[in-house]
């Protein structure tokens, strides 16, 4: 039986190497939402179930930057806990608050 060519050798163990980083990434990132996402549930949970969706979905963005989220629900308490979610702003001339 032949050897494979060296390229393919070292292309195999890229691609090893590889699937090992994104494996450990992967598994970070699934601890992150995790938590960004109960939090997230709490604070979208008396949104309407239309709104539910986005509201989860910005949510979880600004959770996933800032590694908090304030207790309280939009507009209510909480403001000082998280201020990283409470002072993102949308992008463009009219800037709006990012984070529900």
């Amino acid at each position: 039986m032949a050897k494979p060519p060296l390229h393919q050798a070292a292309a195999a163990l890229l691609l090893l190497l590889l699937l090992v980083a994104a494996a450990s990434w992967l598994q970070t990132a699934d601890a992150a939402s995790g938590f960004c996402s109960s939090k997230c549930g709490v604070r979208c949970g008396r949104v309407s179930a239309r709104a539910r969706g986005g509201c989860m979905r910005s949510c979880g963005l600004c959770c996933e930057e800032c590694n908090c989220v304030p207790t309280g629900a939009r507009g209510g308490g909480g403001v000082n806990e998280c201020p990283c979610y409470r002072n993102m702003l949308t992008a463009g001339p009219k800037k709006r608050p990012k984070c529900p």
